[in-house]
């Protein structure tokens, strides 16, 4: 028992300093001034929009909600489906189909700003562990300061981010001492996100997301 305890210890220590850490890190899960533009962001059912028709203050909304179905009603284009699409693709969208019969030229811009369900999980050795609600501008310092920050006995410069990209599951280190310190920037974390705060118990956390999926041979590419 003993012999297979250690064994899996060492696969699970093998496993850990596979990670990506330090550049290679920051290159598949890069730092919130050099995120993805929230321009680029895909709309989803759930969240909220606003939407502005430049000189058309009756076509101007604070908040429109995105339906189940990706739609927002918007007077005189009607409902309009803006899930999948970025919201300057939206934007776009809901100018031509005013400006085919009602306006000339309209100047439309539409931003997300809510995103309900997008969620982190954050495990390992933090005060609370659980899932909490983030956005674009969510970092991985925010995200350990939602579950209450880490626990005495955590190791700070164990702390990993496990993402899925194009049905990929990935991980990388990072040093949150170092981010601290402002000597490391602090990474962007998105919704589906989960961050693991290492030592001790923790170990058997990484493991389990480790063996879920195959991410080791991803690593190759760092």
């Amino acid at each position: 028992m003993l012999l297979a305890s250690a064994s899996l210890s060492a696969c699970s220590s093998q496993l850990y300093d596979a990670l990506p850490a330090r550049d290679a890190a920051y290159a598949l899960i890069p730092a919130i001034d050099k995120a993805v533009a929230p321009t680029q962001y895909l709309i989803n059912p759930g969240d909220v929009v606003s939407l502005s028709v430049f000189g058309e203050p009756d076509l101007t909304f604070q908040r429109l909600p995105v339906d189940d179905a990706g739609f927002i009603q918007v007077p005189l284009a009607g409902p309009v489906h803006v899930a999948t699409l970025t919201p300057a693709q939206a934007s776009t969208l809901i100018a031509t189909k005013l400006g085919t019969r009602f306006l000339r030229d309209p100047e439309v811009t539409l931003n997300v700003i809510e995103q309900p369900g997008q969620t982190v999980t954050v495990e390992g050795q933090v005060m609370r562990a659980g899932s909490y609600p983030v956005d674009n501008q969510t970092t991985l310092l925010g995200a350990i300061a939602l579950a209450q920050s880490p626990t005495r006995i955590a190791k700070l410069d164990q702390v990993v981010v496990f993402r899925t990209l194009n049905n990929q599951r990935m991980a990388a280190r990072f040093d949150v001492a170092r981010i601290r310190a402002g000597q490391d920037p602090d990474p962007q974390i998105l919704g589906g996100d989960v961050v693991v705060v290492g030592f001790s118990q923790a170990k058997s956390i990484y493991r389990d997301l480790l063996q879920a999926a195959p991410i080791f041979n991803v690593f190759t590419r760092f």
